[in-house]
């Protein structure tokens, strides 16, 4: 019984001080972080290359290998107080192929990092609707983001990588900075 009562104050014990340290004691800074929204339309090109199944896919459908790109891009950014790269979640659903008389959806989920100086990189799941069939890709970004007066215009170069063929991008657009801290 002393045993159990001894392991019960040992347990108590160690539970209390790991709450306690979960508060920030005076020597410990305190990081404080603001969370901007950068979302805004896009638009673009892609080229599909190489001589991969979907160049074959995408002939038979009377498309050639330049589709344009429109849509719309959902960022959510932390961003550590000071001079830090912020971390960057985007979703961006596009629609292609509107020149071609026809739609090809597509979306991609990209986490990366924006440094502070402008350029970004990131990388994550895309799913597109081809003619034939929904494939998924791994796609890989990097690109520079211009401040015009409070107006963010990104410039990114985006590679889409699957066996069936692999598409690379430019997309741009623009987004204001709708900072909540």
């Amino acid at each position: 019984m002393k045993k159990a009562i001894a392991h019960f104050g040992m347990c108590m014990a160690f539970t209390l001080s790991c709450a306690l340290s979960q508060t920030s004691p005076g020597f410990l800074k305190e990081l404080k972080f603001g969370e901007n929204n950068l979302g805004g339309p896009r638009l673009g090109i892609t080229s599909v290359i190489g001589d991969g199944k979907l160049v074959y896919d995408l002939k038979q459908k009377n498309i050639g290998r330049f589709i344009s790109q429109f849509g719309w891009h959902f960022e959510y950014q932390v961003q550590p107080e000071g001079d830090r790269p912020s971390f960057v979640i985007q979703l961006t659903p596009l629609v292609a192929g509107v020149e071609y008389g026809t739609l090809i959806p597509s979306a991609s989920l990209a986490m990366g990092i924006r440094l502070p100086s402008g350029f970004e990189f990131g990388m994550g799941p895309n799913a597109i609707v081809t003619p034939t069939k929904i494939s998924t890709a791994l796609v890989v970004a990097v690109g520079y983001v211009l401040d015009y007066g409070g107006v963010n215009i990104p410039l990114n170069v985006v590679l889409a990588t699957n066996p069936d063929g692999n598409r690379l991008s430019f997309v741009f657009g623009y987004s204001i900075n709708r900072t909540s801290k």
